[in-house]
């Protein structure tokens, strides 16, 4: 196998990390590797917030679902989706009647951002760096927009914690992942059926439930994710706060 593909088949979220910091050169490294990701029309349609305040760090950890180890993480980047600095651009330019940004082009901005993320994710991994997603970076947006100063056109659509992995998080087991068999599909989509679904799961459900019957009412996996991550708080509290972005950016 040859060394990015090891280093991607290798890669796990890391939520703890050694007291150790990053280097200015290898953070740099990372970024610039960021810079370098795909986009859509070489508009980079993206900007990126390295969190250097501890002080902030906290607020996060608070406002981001309660995670203490985003308060330790020593590096922490918000990658955002960004049409502000061209609508900016335009209108320096002179174009006359310059419409709003839309949602297609939200999630255009979206998608470039994320690809931009993910390759800083691989490039940290390649340098011994740990990283992990938080996507609770979409809630509580009034409080993150203030905290950051963004303007409308930009929507903090995720962040990435950065960190030497401890060696206990060095030799956790990697998670397991669906079978390609669910997940790819030649030419046209499929539904699963009730079989499928039963097979689909039945690794995790033996992760999860073990020798119990049931977790808080839950007697499957469907019930038990319903409860835990689809129809929790946060969830509503993320939606609630996406809705105020979308509010915002439709707003001049």
């Amino acid at each position: 196998m040859n060394q990015v593909l090891n280093v991607i088949a290798n890669r796990k979220s890391i939520r703890s990390y050694e007291n150790t910091i990053i280097e200015q050169d290898i953070k740099d490294k990372i970024i610039e590797s960021a810079l370098r990701a795909p986009t859509a029309g070489n508009m980079m349609l993206y900007s990126i917030i390295e969190v250097s305040q501890q002080k902030d760090k906290d607020t996060l950890a608070k406002t981001c679902d309660n995670q203490p180890f985003i308060a330790k993480a020593p590096m922490v980047l918000i990658f955002l989706a960004d049409y502000q600095r061209w609508y900016d651009y335009f209108k320096i330019c002179g174009v006359n009647e310059i419409r709003q940004p839309g949602q297609g082009d939200l999630m255009l901005a979206c998608c470039d951002a994320l690809i931009a993320a993910q390759t800083s994710v691989i490039a940290a991994e390649s340098l011994g760096i740990g990283s992990c997603y938080i996507g609770d970076i979409m809630e509580n947006y009034q409080i993150h927009k203030e905290l950051f100063d963004l303007p409308n056109y930009v929507f903090p659509i995720t962040m990435l914690c950065f960190g030497y992995p401890t060696e206990q998080q060095l030799n956790r087991p990697l998670s397991k992942r669906f079978d390609k068999d669910y997940i790819c599909f030649k030419d046209k989509y499929k539904r699963h059926s009730e079989k499928d679904f039963q097979n689909m799961y039945a690794q995790r459900h033996e992760q999860i439930f073990g020798k119990r019957e049931e977790i808080k009412g839950a007697i499957n996996v469907g019930q038990h994710m319903y409860q835990k991550k689809y129809n929790s708080d946060y969830a509503r509290g993320m939606n609630r706060s996406v809705d105020l972005i979308l509010e915002a950016w439709h707003k001049d």
